[in-house]
């Protein structure tokens, strides 16, 4: 009698609980359904999805496991633009902020193909070229299934190139160990027991020789400080022939203030920067338009190399699209990030819990998708774009 009534007491807070995160979980899924720019274009069946996670959503009874349970539902996106703004400690680190290395699939091979200057990956001795053969002692193959999409099982490039990537960026409260096949050996890296040193300032600048400037934005697009920053740089170096603005480490995205003040300080007429594309979903139609950037200041005069990378994110590739259409510009570097789109946030109503995801789809002023973008002068990867930045007269 006693184990009955004390059921009884705690049936109300077990419905409350289970009515929160299903509430909430409807919600989640109907806003993106209504507010995500891509399912078309990704061709998404967000009603499937719905079906695979709604018996999940029925039992959740913790924040923890509800939040785990909307980690997974935006691995169904496979982009790194859209996320949560909580996480758990078992959490995966975002992608590609929180990712040092980039490896590609090549075959039944996982290659390293680029890595982040400075951090983990590279200070520990990994090097472009190594196969990795497991990831934590486990094979690569068997780890990603995690982050691949359910809604289907015919995964495409650019499904598993996402499930690599957020792999190898790991979790917060797992060391990473990156056993890579070396001489015929195998061989285990360690890059989470270096501690990486934090940037000096917004941005750093210098001449790298006479006549030519280099500003390095240390990932701080968001900052409007950044602006201030940028002219007194820029101010220094008006008399160079050529200038280089290094946007090689810009993941964490920024706002399009502090772009367009940037951009603004290279022309001297109103200038188009990128297209943007908006579904009106309760009407059948479609809004798009184009936006410019205007002058600011005294404009720099001579030829611009932007560097752009695995590490250009966001924001960042925003400005590398808007500096391609200038016509003293060129781009050097590798594929960006490629992040979806411009992010709206939203906050459920039941946990709170925020989350953001792509609501503008984004092109270049030619009508290129942002994502699909490629530098005018390609590079394998940033090694090799620092290369080339060293022959710039």
């Amino acid at each position: 009698m006693k184990r009955l009534l004390i059921f009884l007491v705690l049936l109300p807070h077990i419905a409350f609980a289970q009515t929160r995160y299903h509430k909430d979980f409807n919600e989640c899924w109907t806003t993106i359904r209504d507010n995500y720019a891509y399912l078309g274009q990704q061709q998404i069946d967000w009603n499937k999805v719905k079906v695979i996670y709604q018996p999940r959503a029925d039992t959740v009874s913790s924040t923890n496991s509800f939040i785990r349970l909307l980690e997974d539902l935006l691995n169904e996106l496979y982009n790194g633009h859209s996320s949560l703004n909580t996480n758990l400690q078992s959490s995966n680190r975002l992608v590609p902020s929180g990712l040092d290395l980039f490896a590609e699939r090549r075959g039944s091979r996982y290659i390293i193909t680029d890595l982040r200057r400075g951090f983990g990956a590279e200070q520990c001795g990994l090097r472009t070229g190594m196969e990795v053969v497991r990831f934590n002692g486990k094979g690569i193959d068997s780890q990603l299934y995690r982050f691949l999409p359910r809604y289907t099982k015919d995964h495409t490039p650019a499904m598993v190139q996402y499930a690599i990537s957020m792999l190898f960026a790991g979790t917060h409260d797992q060391p990473r160990t990156i056993t890579v096949l070396e001489n015929g050996m195998e061989k285990d890296y360690f890059p989470d027991r270096l501690a990486v040193p934090a940037p000096q300032g917004l941005l750093e600048y210098k001449l790298i020789r006479p006549g030519t400037g280099y500003i390095r934005i240390n990932n701080s697009l968001g900052d409007n400080g950044l602006i201030a920053a940028f002219d007194a740089a820029l101010d220094s170096l008006m008399n160079t022939r050529s200038l280089v603005i290094d946007l090689t480490e810009t993941p964490g995205g920024g706002n399009t203030t502090v772009a367009r003040a940037i951009m603004g300080r290279f022309i001297t007429a109103r200038h188009p920067y990128q297209q943007h594309e908006y579904d009106e979903t309760g009407f059948d139609t479609r809004r798009n338009w184009l936006e410019y950037v205007l002058p600011r200041r005294t404009a720099y005069k001579g030829k611009v190399y932007i560097l752009a990378g695995r590490w250009t994110g966001s924001m960042g590739e925003g400005m590398a699209i808007g500096f391609d259409g200038m016509k003293q510009v060129t781009v050097i570097g590798t594929p960006m990030a490629g992040l979806l789109g411009a992010i709206s946030g939203f906050r459920l109503t039941e946990t709170g819990i925020g989350f953001q995801v792509p609501t503008e789809r984004l092109y270049h002023a030619d009508g290129t998708p942002r994502e699909q973008f490629v530098p005018r002068i390609r590079t394998a990867n940033g090694e090799e774009t620092f290369r080339e930045m060293r022959k710039i007269k």
